[in-house]
Order: structure tokens, then C-alpha cells, then sequence
């Protein structure tokens, strides 16, 4: 009995991880990995339970948003060649990184996401995106790969780190760059970590069954509640999510 609490536990923790995320652009490893640790799984398993089941939430985010027109397919082959290399790359000396001080600088990092949106309120309201020069694209790339090291290395709010990028760099307005988010970093870049994490150690596949099926459906109603939350709200939600992932990473390392 107690193991079925502790599935429908997880099921029901990482449908509302996993739905905010495909809303906000990531986030999930927020609520999704500390729960895992808190039922006692030891942290390598953990992170690659955890990675495995954050692709189905690609899957589900994907399956909607492919449908709804919002992919620019140069863009996705940039975040791709870009991305996968430095997942991999992240996800081989992840137990050579020392994790508090890697973790303290991704929650600074990461609130200091929340407060610049904050402090533009037309920032991601439009989508104006910019043409694919050599120079722009290689400016682009490197700072993706950057964050695809983070995101291989580490395990909570490198989405929303490409969200804001593609916002940016990219002048994306928030439902086109989460979309994107999802689609490579939810799908793809979460695969090779999953993938490059599970070759090195062990995945729970007695509790990635409910992981996998709340991740699917939690992508699949973000994307489906997006067009109707509008840029607006999404960028609040935006802001909530990133405060709150930067204080809970900050709150790891010092609380």
C-alpha cells in the first residue's frame, strides 16, 4: 500500500511540475527531483529518473505544439547541433563539478531570469524574429551549448534559461520560444541526458511509469493552455516560476 501512495504521489506532483513547465518554458526539476530525493532515492538515480521521464513531458509539449504551426525548423537544427553536444559534454563531468557551488551560481542565475523579466514588461510580447546571419547564429550557438552543459551537468531550470534566450537573442515572444524550449530541450536534450546518464548508472523504472505518463499529459495541457493564457500571463507565470526555482536552488545549498 505504501508503494502505491508513493506512485500516485508522484503522479500527482509531477502533473502540476510538469504542466506549469510546458507553460513557463521549464521548471519541472523544481518539484519532480526533489520529490524523488525526499522518498529516499539516492541523487544519481534520482537525476536519471528524473531526466527519463522529463522527455515524455518533450513528447507531449511536442505532439501539440508541431500541430499548432509555432516551429521554425532552422531554429530547432540550430538548438540541436548546438545543444546536444553540450548536454553530453555536461552530463560526463556532472560528478566532477562541485555541486554547491555549481547549484548556488544556477540559483543566482536563475532569479536574476525572474527579475529582468520583470523589469521589461514588453519583453517576449511580440514576435519579431531575426534573420539567420552567420555571426548571429555562432553568438547564438555558443551560449546554447553553454546552457546544454548546465543542463547535462545539472537539474533544475535550464529550460527556462533557453526560454529567455530565444527571447532575446532571437526576439521569440514567449509562446514561440517555449514551444521551441520544449520541443529540444524537453525532448531532445532531456533524451541524451537520460540516455548518457542511464549508460552511467541506474534508472528507476518501477516509479518512471507514473513520471513518464504525468510528464506526457502535464506537456500536452501546457501547450493546450498557452494560446488561451496569452503572452501576458505566460510571462507572469514566467517570472513565478524562475523566482521560485532560483530560491528553492539557493535554499538547497544555504538553508
Amino acid at each position: 500500500m505504501l508503494v502505491l501512495f508513493e506512485l500516485f504521489v508522484l503522479f500527482i506532483v509531477s502533473l502540476a511540475a510538469n504542466t506549469l513547465s510546458s507553460l513557463a518554458g521549464g521548471g519541472a526539476g523544481l518539484l519532480q527531483l526533489p520529490l524523488l530525493l525526499f522518498l529516499g532515492q539516492p541523487f544519481a538515480i534520482a537525476l536519471a529518473t528524473h531526466k527519463a521521464a522529463s522527455v515524455f513531458l518533450g513528447v507531449g509539449a511536442s505532439i501539440k505544439h508541431f500541430g499548432g504551426g509555432k516551429i521554425n525548423l532552422p531554429l530547432v537544427l540550430t538548438l540541436m547541433l548546438a545543444g546536444i553536444p553540450g548536454v553530453i559534454l555536461g552530463a560526463n563531468i556532472i560528478l566532477a563539478v562541485p555541486e554547491l557551488w555549481a547549484t548556488a551560481a544556477l540559483g543566482i542565475l536563475t532569479l536574476a531570469l525572474g527579475i529582468y523579466s520583470m523589469v521589461k514588461p514588453s519583453l517576449g510580447q511580440h514576435h519579431n524574429p531575426v534573420s539567420f546571419t552567420l555571426r548571429h547564429t555562432l553568438i547564438g550557438s555558443t551560449v546554447l551549448f553553454t546552457i546544454a552543459v548546465l543542463n547535462g551537468s545539472l537539474t533544475s531550470g535550464t529550460g527556462l534559461f533557453v526560454t529567455m534566450w530565444l527571447i532575446y537573442w532571437w526576439r521569440l515572444d514567449y509562446q514561440h520560444a517555449i514551444a521551441h524550449t520544449m520541443v529540444m530541450v524537453g525532448l531532445l536534450w532531456n533524451g541524451t541526458g537520460a540516455v548518457t546518464l542511464g549508460l552511467q548508472g541506474e534508472i528507476n523504472w518501477l516509479w518512471l511509469m507514473p513520471l513518464i505518463a504525468a510528464s506526457f499529459l502535464g506537456g500536452w495541457l501546457g501547450a493546450h493552455l498557452a494560446p488561451k493564457a496569452g503572452n501576458k500571463r505566460i510571462k507572469r507565470l514566467f517570472e513565478l516560476v524562475t523566482i521560485a526555482t532560483g530560491a528553492s536552488l539557493l535554499w538547497r545549498v544555504f538553508g
